[in-house]
């Protein structure tokens, strides 16, 4: 989509449109391998969605191995067979988009892989009349043996929540109400997507 560009000096287009011309001077190469470093950074969101999705399509006609880096989660989860998360410079985990987000090596992958980001709380392994549990305070969520934190009795952890796995009590929803999966909060933000609400909240301030 740059034929209407064909026609001008270098010095005469935008950065997004110099960026959407290095890429066609890649592609046309026909390499052994791609490497791109943000391409679509300087694009803006519109563009950037239909960039996007053109490099999967054509990533999947070339064929062609492509390393990417960003750091829009987003491409990474959308465009990555096998995502590579890094921190300072070390290999924190190289997986599926979908392992990498719900089987993730450590918190630091955990809480940058998703938006809004996982909840972290402080918890405690409890065991009683044969029930484990993790508990914290107003929290107490029954776990089962296979759970890795089942062998941690009486140490501390902590609890990784996904904002999606929280429901409003009073709302129908697929987790059933009890006494120690629920807490109350109050909603500080309220972020309208059109779609969805994000909403914010803060634990223990009534």
């Amino acid at each position: 989509d740059i034929e209407h560009l064909l026609n001008r000096r270098p010095k005469e287009l935008s950065g997004g449109q110099r960026q959407r011309v290095a890429l066609g001077r890649a592609i046309v190469r026909k390499p052994k391998v791609f490497l791109m470093d943000e391409p679509l950074s300087n694009l803006d969101a519109k563009l950037r969605i239909q960039t996007r999705a053109e490099l999967i399509r054509l990533h999947r006609e070339l064929g062609i191995t492509t390393i990417y880096v960003t750091h829009d989660q987003v491409e990474a989860m959308t465009m990555g067979q096998r995502i590579a998360v890094m921190k300072d410079g070390l290999l924190q985990q190289c997986d599926a988009s979908e392992k990498v987000y719900n089987e993730p090596a450590n918190m630091f992958v955990a809480g940058f892989i998703g938006a809004p980001p996982m909840n972290f709380v402080k918890a405690k392994v409890t065991q009683e009349s044969g029930t484990l549990y993790l508990q914290s305070d107003g929290l107490k969520l029954p776990i089962t043996s296979s759970h890795p934190a089942a062998g941690m009795v009486g140490q501390d952890v902590v609890l990784g929540i996904r904002p999606e796995a929280i429901f409003d009590a009073t709302m129908n929803n697929p987790v059933p109400t009890e006494p120690e999966n629920t807490f109350q909060a109050k909603v500080d933000v309220l972020e309208p997507l059109g779609h969805v609400y994000t909403a914010y909240l803060k634990v223990g301030e009534h």
